[in-house]
């Protein structure tokens, strides 16, 4: 049977990446805090709160809680993970230690005004008196961080957490004391940019020019709210082309938004870190997603920008090329191992009565031959074009004989060994289709039959 609506909409609303989750959850609070009409916001909250908590939790209202309140402005920009963050990132863990400062030392006066004025405006149902409350604390949280950082004290300072805590500390005074300019700027944008050329770069650009935007602190956060609509977010870097008016890296590096080629850099970087997690643990099923936004990414950052190999950045992308190829290079060199331990060609008196090839080892096999095909679609930007092409070349030329050998086989097998074979045959044919194609495995296949028919018959025959 189909898919209901709502099952439809719940796995649309599970394969969205985190932060688009995020930023869903933020605008229908938004909408049920206005008093809009709240009906399909709380329904959609609903299902995006068990896919975010997971089923097996309770489903307590996220906007009870007077902390996710009063750092709600952060969500978008919030990362999970060890990590290190970047310009426009906050860490989550840092969330609970400032809050817990806040209430004790900070401004513990304004904090206790606020949880009153949550519970009053609950009572009475008045949602705009709710609002009230957070933007006014929101704005004594921004002061009390501010007057801590400006005063310096080592001793007070360490009394709201580590050197984690405390890097994150002035991001969150920054876009808590800054709610309203974001906001606008929130409004300003278009809800997604799938082009991003001269026309939309206009826009951004104009919408980005507020004087309370460019400090150095508020600024990364703007752009990430700009990269968020971006369909390659690594794109962000022809607003920093465009402000500086040259490709040329050391004149954007001169301008405030050289912020956003380090950003997209760290985010390449991330993503690299990724792909070779991923890699180790043998979870392929990203990898050409992943392959193909650093191919993007990396290329992109390479033709738009007029990097010096001497440069940071410079540095920066070709060391996240060379870590890319390594992690690469390594799984594509063990691929034509492990296609040549399931091909061999054993001896019948090596092979034991009802034996087997292992069916789940090939189809890790055939998923690892998928990887070095994608891998070959964007093998020149990554640095892996040699072992790619060669490595490919080789796979093709190995399987391709080795099926047609194989074939031959199983009209000489005999009860002992068939049943190794025909498997080694189905293996075969499996590495065929990846290489070659369903047409070219469908007609090995068909040959596969008539070999064993044929065998079978002889048999009878005799």
């Amino acid at each position: 049977m189909g898919q209901t609506p709502n099952e439809r909409l719940r796995d649309y609303l599970a394969q969205l990446p985190p932060q688009s989750q995020a930023l869903l959850m933020r605008e229908f609070e938004r909408a049920i805090e206005r008093g809009e009409d709240a009906t399909v916001a709380t329904f959609v909250l609903e299902e995006l709160r068990k896919i975010v908590r997971g089923a097996g939790e309770p489903a307590q209202p996220r906007t009870d809680d007077p902390a996710r309140l009063l750092f709600r402005p952060l969500e978008l920009f919030l990362i999970d993970g060890s990590f290190p963050r970047r310009p426009g990132q906050i860490r989550r863990a840092s969330l609970q230690p400032i809050w817990q400062w806040l209430i004790r030392d900070g401004a513990p006066g304004p904090a206790s005004d606020f949880v009153a004025a949550l519970g009053a405006a609950r009572e009475a149902e008045k949602s705009a008196a709710l609002e009230a409350a957070v933007r006014t604390f929101q704005r004594a949280a921004a002061d009390a961080i501010g007057q801590l950082l400006a005063g310096g004290d080592r001793r007070l300072l360490a009394r709201v957490g580590g050197p984690d805590v405390l890097e994150d500390l002035q991001p969150v005074g920054a876009v808590l004391g800054a709610r309203e300019a974001m906001e606008t700027l929130d409004g300003r944008l278009p809800p997604h940019l799938r082009m991003f050329g001269e026309p939309q770069l206009g826009i951004v650009v104009a919408a980005l020019n507020v004087p309370a935007l460019q400090t150095p602190q508020l600024l990364p956060f703007a752009l990430s709210l700009v990269m968020e609509r971006l369909s390659a977010p690594w794109q962000i870097i022809r607003v920093a082309v465009k402000v500086a008016a040259s490709d040329d890296d050391i004149r954007v590096a001169a301008t405030p938004y050289g912020v956003a080629v380090s950003m997209a850099l760290h985010d390449l970087s991330y993503l690299a870190a990724v792909l070779r997690t991923d890699i180790k643990r043998g979870q392929f099923d990203n990898v050409a997603e992943h392959l193909k936004l650093l191919h993007d990414g990396v290329r992109g950052l390479r033709t738009e920008l007029d990097l010096r190999n001497d440069s940071a950045w410079g540095k920066q992308l070709t060391s996240i090329r060379a870590e890319i190829s390594n992690a690469l290079q390594s799984e594509i060199d063990s691929v034509p191992g492990r296609v040549r331990r399931i091909l061999r060609q054993r001896p019948d008196k090596d092979i034991s009565i009802g034996s087997k090839v292992d069916s789940s080892e090939v189809e890790e096999t055939a998923a690892l031959i998928d990887f070095v095909a994608v891998c070959r679609t964007y093998a020149s930007e990554l640095a892996i074009n040699e072992v790619t092409l060669r490595t490919y070349s080789d796979l093709q030329q190995y399987v391709e004989k080795s099926t047609e050998t194989m074939v031959q086989s199983l009209r000489a097998s005999d009860s002992k060994t068939r049943a190794y074979r025909q498997s080694q045959v189905q293996a075969a044919i499996r590495f065929c289709e990846v290489l070659f194609g369903h047409d070219y495995a469908l007609l090995m296949s068909r040959a596969a039959e008539h070999a064993a028919t044929g065998e079978r018959n002889a048999s009878r025959a005799g």
